[in-house]
């Protein structure tokens, strides 16, 4: 949950204790100061163990004693992914964890010593004083199913990076011993990687007729159907072939291991896709988000992954602000910057918006005529990319209505509400056709 500046500051009283933590992969620091930024326990190493957590709570339990603060607060830098074990271990026992962005503590560390020397000692109380200004944030800790789909979208983006080396690694072995392949079967599809297992070099080819390559393709598993038109531009390929002809028992071990590898890979990306599928239809808000024309079971999986549930924010400029598309500008007397995105938020969410908003555009009626709009108004037209950054924008604010206010999706409400159409405008939307309604809707 977000709070205002103002609020944040008052959540850091005269009773309470401000923990700032540099975390580390072994070792990290922990620094006690009061609401006014003074040192009450200079810094000092706790250890990545249930021992070092655990030493860590009784010296919370004693300063707050010694000191008479009857609250505690504890805020990190968030430093990879070290931190989520202390996060775990702080709620476990009800205290609090905020996050400090990493370039305020970078930025800030010269204002007590004026000096940029950087130590862990240094960061913790760096942390801690940005603590008592109200500078920080609260995570979501995710839980259950949430957790469940971020861990699997992250697994399942590990395996897809991986498949694409492995595809990498297979074309420059054709570029190596079998250049012309890539000109009968551009894509690997089951009867490219059904030639790699049974006749994966030039030789191998040779002597053969079209009929027996399509005899022997069709032994592999999956296989049902060799084309023999692709078989017999394949004999030709490899008569005129330039490939490599030496050192071909390794390179045959080569490719046989790189085809284990990338149908291994296909298996665990369809599993985990499986399995993310079937507990993004357990959430609440599945049904909901895919009652919106153009978003498909794929994208709802990686919507819930990144955000979570849409419902628990309190505001959809906080997930604006997520996704990295909140607008920034550079300006100074009279010179007037250009807006840009601040790109400061998750880019996977980025992503995402960017390759769903794409279809929206082409199958949902109102994201269409809102784009039509954008692009061929009078004043200040937006070009494509602008649009569509707009558009994302927007995205966010439905799909967290929808979920926010339990309803369905309904493209009438989505133009009359969100966007202050007028009566009028909003009747000759709804009369016209997709393809002869004008662009000249009004915000």
């Amino acid at each position: 949950m977000q709070f205002k500046w103002n609020e944040k500051i008052n959540q850091v009283t005269e009773n309470t204790l401000v923990v700032g933590m540099d975390m580390a992969k072994r070792v990290h620091y922990a620094c006690f100061v009061d609401e006014r930024g003074r040192v009450i326990e200079k810094a000092f190493a706790v250890h990545q163990s249930k021992e070092g957590f655990e030493h860590l709570y009784k010296k919370i339990r004693q300063i707050m004693k010694e000191a008479k603060k009857t609250e505690v607060i504890v805020g990190i830098e968030p430093t990879g992914h070290y931190w989520m074990n202390l996060a775990n271990f702080l709620d476990h026992y009800g205290i609090p964890l905020v996050m400090v962005n990493p370039m305020h503590v970078k930025r800030s560390k010269e204002l007590d010593d004026n000096l940029p020397t950087k130590n862990d000692k240094k960061d913790a109380l760096v942390i801690a004083r940005l603590l008592k200004d109200g500078r920080f944030s609260y995570p979501r800790l995710l839980k259950e199913v949430e957790a469940e789909l971020r861990i699997g979208f992250t697994l399942r983006s590990k395996l897809t990076e991986d498949l694409a080396s492995i595809k990498n690694r297979i074309i420059s072995w054709l570029d190596r011993y079998f250049p012309e392949f890539t000109q009968v079967f551009p894509a690997f599809g089951k009867m490219a990687l059904a030639t790699w297992e049974m006749t994966p070099l030039q030789q191998d080819i040779d002597g053969k007729s079209a009929e027996e390559l399509v005899f022997l393709y069709r032994k592999v598993k999956g296989m049902r159907a060799p084309q023999l038109p692709k078989a017999k531009l394949l004999i030709e390929a490899a008569t005129n072939s330039i490939g490599l002809t030496e050192g071909t028992q390794m390179a045959r071990h080569e490719i046989a291991t790189l085809l284990r590898q990338y149908r291994l890979l296909e298996n665990e990306i369809e599993s985990v896709n499986s399995q993310l599928s079937e507990m993004a239809q357990r959430t609440m808000e599945y049904e909901l988000l895919a009652s919106v024309p153009g978003l498909g079971d794929a994208t709802i999986v990686d919507l819930l992954s990144e955000v979570g549930s849409f419902s628990l924010y309190e505001n959809p400029r906080q997930l604006i602000k997520l996704a990295g598309l909140t607008l920034r500008e550079n300006s100074s007397g009279q010179h007037k910057g250009q807006k840009h995105i601040s790109k400061r938020g998750r880019k996977r969410l980025r992503y995402i918006l960017f390759k769903v908003i794409v279809p929206l555009i082409r199958h949902n009626k109102g994201f269409k005529q809102l784009h039509e709009y954008y692009t061929t108004r009078q004043q200040n037209p937006l070009r494509g990319k602008q649009s569509m950054v707009v558009l994302c924008e927007k995205l966010l604010k439905v799909l967290h209505g929808i979920c926010k206010k339990k309803v369905h999706f309904n493209e009438q409400n989505m133009m009359k509400d969100l966007y202050c159409l007028s009566e009028a405008a909003l009747s000759i939307y709804n009369k016209t056709d997709d393809t002869e309604k004008p662009a000249t809707l009004l915000i």
